[in-house]
């Protein structure tokens, strides 16, 4: 229906084509462009590392005298812990132009690449590089574009790796790039908790924003100078710094404030929590093929996302039960990692408090367990999956024909359908196996949870499509055991809220009202002793799509931000008038990572403008 491999279905021929086009743009082959034009400026400034990292940010880099591939310094920078080694400098640069980027470059992986190009953004790398080896590639400025950011990074547990003679070649821009911001000052510690802390320091000119640091890895970005740290653990010492932001670059770290957490029990999740944030962002990752959206590496995916759902794990046949998860191949995705460095990966962002899922099923996922024996293949062949990449849980995107209510099932509280009652109890003995800190969360459509308010079934008299409202048993079920819900408010049709009104997509009226219905609870088919109960509000993300071509319902960053201020504030609500007020609402939901970056993180700034 809507978590499709390709947002919207894309012809076969249209698919290799886009395929194709990517890997000539991204490819990974270590081959230098054509020759720079004699007319070209050189636009990098110290791009031999003469002046010492004078015009560059670099997360873990130095220069040295050895070896070098001319003059007397070059960069050498090691990946760690979750950081590749980023180095970057943003030049200024004319519109619709064409430009040449170069560079030397010795090690392992090494990465080299251009952003913000306005049109699409380049990287090249080299696999494997004992000696000096040239990398080169090109790109054409978009019709407005005057500043592009350049890049070199490493590779996760791959070593030190070292560039020389960094280049671009083209029409030189007619005023010098801004630089990045200073680092800050005057970090303290306060309100220190058993699990959490409160940092503050001074505001750093010309900073858009900051990004805080946790023994040295990189755990959540603000737009303020406080952040509230929360997920710790009792008596135990933690070191933080921060950086500042702006669109040219991150700052050096400030100075490290240590704190210890005093003893205590208790910990961060609370209902539906699991150790997530108090506002959390949440993706699917196509981690299992490409499509017009581009594929993108887990190790690439910014720190704002605090769960990422791998899509997809799939069955083997429909009623199987049998659940397996294949990465994209090479022939697909010409620059997927290994399957070590996904796992690398995975670790990584683990280590700065993200949660990572496999989320099984999604359009093409079809999944009934219509037996025990497929029950216990399920619980079986998930529990592998997560066992092989050591994940944080579990997400339950069953679309389509999955799920669907036999006729004599009329009631939520008692269900009696087989595909429904043995997929509740696959998600007890998963729950159950891996414990509390098991995170589990479900993407269902408007058509199984609130149609579920008109229509549960077949219906009294017969007739109805049994799949509606379907949902509703297993999350009622799983109420006490679920870390999430984020209904998908996209690719739906018109749905009656609380009001008695019908509300189509396009605006916020359509997620407000939505929303409404989970946080307040209704009547089952308008059954008044069928109520559904609400959830806790830290259970609820809002799902939305991240681009319009990502699905259909896609509304604007304005629309999105009336409908948080609505839910959370109680302003702004338009025609609608909810039942309450939910300042705890968990966060939103996208379909997906790869769409937002494809659509240049609108859906992300949005959420990090909106709760920093």
């Amino acid at each position: 229906m809507d978590h499709a491999r390709s947002g919207r279905p894309v012809p076969l021929l249209r698919r290799l084509a886009a395929v194709t086009a990517a890997a000539v743009v991204a490819s990974g082959l270590a081959t230098l462009p054509s020759p720079a034009r004699a007319a070209d400026a050189e636009l990098v400034r110290n791009g031999g590392f003469e002046s010492g990292l004078d015009s560059w940010t670099c997360s873990r880099g130095t220069t040295v005298a050895s070896p070098v591939h001319s003059g007397s310094a070059a960069l050498r920078a090691t990946p760690e812990g979750s950081d590749n080694a980023r180095c970057s400098q943003t030049v200024t640069v004319r519109p619709d132009q064409q430009y040449t980027l170069s560079a030397q470059v010795r090690g392992a992986y090494v990465f080299l690449g251009a952003t913000g190009t306005g049109t699409t953004d380049v990287r090249t790398w080299s696999q494997s590089a004992s000696d000096w080896t040239a990398l080169g590639t090109t790109f054409r400025t978009g019709p407005d574009t005057t500043r592009v950011t350049l890049y070199t990074h490493g590779w996760y547990g791959t070593g030190a790796y070292h560039v020389d003679d960094v280049s671009l070649a083209g029409p030189g821009g007619d005023t010098p790039a801004p630089q990045p911001p200073a680092p800050p000052a005057g970090l303290t510690a306060g309100s220190l908790t058993p699990t959490g802390v409160t940092l503050a320091w001074q505001p750093v000119t010309g900073a858009d924003g900051y990004a805080v640091y946790r023994d040295g890895v990189r755990i959540r970005t603000v737009t303020g100078t406080s952040a509230v740290i929360t997920g710790l653990e009792p008596e135990t010492a933690y070191s933080f710094q921060v950086t500042a932001l702006n669109e040219e670059g991150e700052s050096a770290r400030s100075q490290a404030v240590v704190v210890t957490t005093p003893a205590g029990s208790g910990g961060p999740g609370g209902p539906g929590g699991s150790g997530l944030p108090p506002h959390a962002l949440v993706g699917y990752l196509h981690a299992g093929f490409a499509n017009g959206s581009g594929y993108t590496r887990l190790a690439d995916v910014p720190d704002s996302w605090d769960v990422i759902d791998l899509a997809f794990g799939e069955p083997t046949s429909v009623t199987s039960g049998d659940i397996r998860f294949e990465r994209c191949p090479v022939s697909e995705c010409p620059g997927v990692e290994s399957d070590a460095e996904f796992k690398a990966a995975i670790r990584a962002k683990q280590a700065a408090g993200k949660k990572v899922l496999i989320s099984i099923g999604g359009q093409n996922g079809q999944v009934q367990l219509t037996t025990t024996a497929a029950r216990d293949t399920f619980v079986r062949s998930v529990s592998a999956i997560i066992d092989e990449y050591g994940l944080d849980g579990l997400d339950i995107d069953f679309e389509g024909h999955s799920l669907s209510l036999n006729a004599d099932d009329t009631d939520f509280r008692n269900p009696r359908t087989p595909v429904i009652v043995n997929l509740i109890s696959a998600l007890r003995t998963l729950k159950a196996r891996y414990g509390d800190d098991f995170v589990l969360t479900m993407a269902p459509e408007t058509f199984f949870v609130q149609l579920g308010h008109q229509y549960y079934g077949t219906g009294r008299w017969g007739g109805q499509d049994p799949r509606a409202g379907a949902y509703l048993p297993v999350i009622h079920a799983l109420r006490e055991d679920l870390t999430l819900l984020h209904v998908q408010d996209y690719n739906s049709g018109p749905i009656m809220g609380l009001d008695g009104q019908y509300h189509s997509m396009g605006g916020a009226d359509f997620h407000i009202a939505m929303t409404d219905m989970l946080l307040t609870g209704f009547p089952v088919a308008g059954n008044a002793d069928h109520f559904f109960p609400p959830l806790h509000p830290g259970q609820v993300a809002i799902g939305m799509p991240a681009t319009s071509q990502a699905g259909n319902g896609h509304v604007a960053p304005a629309e999105v931000v009336k409908t948080l201020d609505c839910l959370t504030k109680g302003t702004g609500c338009g025609s609608y008038t909810t039942h309450g007020t939910w300042p705890a609402l968990r966060g939103l939901m996208t379909w997906s990572i790869n769409w937002d970056r494809h659509g240049g993180w609108e859906f992300q700034r949005t959420f990090d403008r909106y709760f920093p």
